[in-house]
């Protein structure tokens, strides 16, 4: 076989890889309905696997069936058959979906595995009074590349995992590494030799440009790369702690936010029909102020993105203020504060509002100014989208009230209140129903006369949901819509107790009883619902 004298450009989508196929006279293959032999493809050198895009799928006697993104690449297919030793039979599939079968085989641990040989901790006494190291770029340099090969390999992991965040943790003898995928913070690999922390973190500053000399306070930083042709950006924190310094890399993969924001409706976070019902209708309202609260990760930021884009046309201007802007959205100015510069929330919303918008987005409302102009911009005919940190809706009156707002104004320009939690869903192939003891129901708040017999769902793991029982997340939300009895119990200062009942007279459904509702349906388990809400 003669390789090809220039390489076909990658194709972007299915489509375009259904047209590559055609043109190269093979058959295509849809791999979201293939089961991966996993041994088959860790048979395979991982970087080999990952650099050439290909996934080996099964060995029919002496031929091997693989799909690879570009059928015409005959040096890879070469080097398939020479690894292998037997004939290769070439299919044609879509990048995105040969990462995700790579992904799914844990591929991505094997690269960690084979870049963190020679790091693991070994358990040797150390004696003590040891001299602090002094590391410098020259040393750093002079590491033959192996932090650097490790560091890039930890990040690179932790993309292909989908984890939103990288966490280096110091001990006293050796230094963790965890991924949070879905929430949940991880083990990614075995504990590293406490000799190797001091270089990690300073090939870490070195990539966000800090000062490595400096290790006794804070840090923050953010540095881009460009993996599998996908521009990354990433925001570093460096904090000291007892045993070192630690350090949390949040992952922002704009591509995949921004494909996902494009085609994002409500529908699609896993609301119930009830609270989409209400809560579309006052997003739809020509003004007032729509707020959204819930504890930092519970997916605020994503269902304000999910209600701009259903409500952005031509005819509005809509601008959001952000800190950072995450989330790239077409046909929406976005503001990033810079509070160094002295652009924070409240003087970049009074900006704003010279700007001529008819709706306004405000990232987070964390100080009395800016919730005093929040509220007076939804009252002089904007439509105002925001988030406050609060437990649930009835929490979010007390912290406004708290921040000297006027509470006349407040209840005037609020339309509602919808509070949210993030759950994890269940593995649809390894969940199995199990039926709890009465003494398990009761600790959960729940009536063994009502819930004995009725059935619950749990996950042991598999390889498709990377053994964690879990896949992907769906969110639970409240809704408080402001009804003329509960703006005026606000006005009087009654009691949040009081707030809340009439609250459910009107048929508010609270978010532990929407999220039992998906315990029931089999797709989260209590263990998880108790996690994220308050056992009543």
């Amino acid at each position: 076989m003669k390789t090809s004298p220039s390489k076909t450009p990658l194709p972007n989508d299915e489509a375009e890889a259904r047209k590559l196929a055609e043109r190269c006279g093979v058959p295509f293959t849809d791999l979201s309905g293939v089961r991966i032999d996993r041994d088959l493809v860790l048979s395979f050198p991982a970087e080999f696997l990952y650099r050439s895009n290909f996934v080996p799928l099964a060995v029919e006697g002496e031929t091997l069936r693989i799909a690879i993104a570009d059928p015409s690449d005959l040096e890879t297919i070469d080097a398939v058959q020479t690894l292998s030793g037997k004939k290769v039979a070439v299919t044609a599939a879509a990048p995105r979906a040969i990462q995700e079968a790579l992904r799914k085989s844990e591929t991505a641990l094997q690269v960690l595995k084979g870049a963190t040989e020679g790091f693991i901790q070994q358990l040797v006494e150390k004696d003590g009074g040891e001299e602090e190291e002094v590391i410098s770029l020259e040393k750093l340099a002079g590491q033959d590349g192996s932090i650097i090969k490790l560091v890039n390999t930890i990040i690179f992991t932790a993309v292909q995992k989908r984890a939103s965040d990288v966490h280096i943790e110091s001990k006293d003898d050796n230094v963790h590494v965890k991924y949070r995928i879905d929430g949940v913070l991880g083990e990614a690999m075995e504990p590293i030799d406490k000799k190797f922390q001091a270089p990690i973190i300073s090939r870490i500053k070195v990539m966000s440009d800090l000062d490595i000399a400096e290790r006794r306070v804070p840090q923050d930083g953010r540095f881009r790369l460009k993996i599998k042709d996908k521009t990354i950006d990433f925001r570093v924190s460096i904090m000291p702690s007892i045993y070192g310094e630690d350090s949390v890399i949040r992952i922002l993969d704009k591509e995949m936010i921004t494909e996902a924001i494009s085609e994002l409706r409500l529908d699609l976070l896993g609301f119930s029909d009830d609270v989409l019902r209400r809560f579309r209708r006052y997003i739809a309202q020509p003004y007032g102020m729509v707020l959204v609260t819930g504890p930092t990760g519970s997916g605020k930021t994503t269902t304000l993105y999910a209600a701009l884009t259903e409500i952005r046309s031509p005819e509005d201007k809509i601008i959001t203020i952000e800190d950072p802007v995450e989330y790239q959205v077409t046909g929406i100015t976005q503001v990033p504060v810079n509070e160094k510069k002295g652009l924070t929330f409240a003087r970049g919303l009074r900006s704003i509002l010279r700007h001529d918008p008819d709706k306004i987005m405000v990232g987070e409302i964390r100080d009395p100014e800016t919730a005093q102009i929040a509220i007076q911009s939804a009252l002089t005919g904007h439509l105002v989208f925001t988030t406050v940190h609060a437990n649930n809706v009835f929490d979010v009156i007390g912290r406004f009230i708290h921040m000297q707002v006027d509470p006349y104004s407040f209840v005037s320009a609020l339309n509602c209140i919808l509070a949210q939690r993030l759950v994890r869903l269940l593995c649809r192939k390894c969940r199995t129903a199990l039926r709890y003891p009465d003494e398990q129901l009761r600790e959960s708040g729940l009536d063994p006369a009502i819930y004995r017999d009725k059935d619950f769902y749990e996950s042991s793991g598999c390889p498709d949901c990377g053994f964690s029982g879990y896949q992907g997340r769906t969110a639970i939300a409240e809704v408080l819509d402001l009804s003329d009895p509960i703006r005026e119990m606000i006005l009087i200062r009654k009691p949040l107790s009081e707030v809340r009942k009439t609250a459910k007279a009107e048929g508010m459904t609270s978010i532990r009883d929407v999220g039992m509702g998906k315990v029931l349906a089999g797709l989260t388990s209590l263990k998880e619902l108790n996690k994220v809400t308050f056992v009543e």
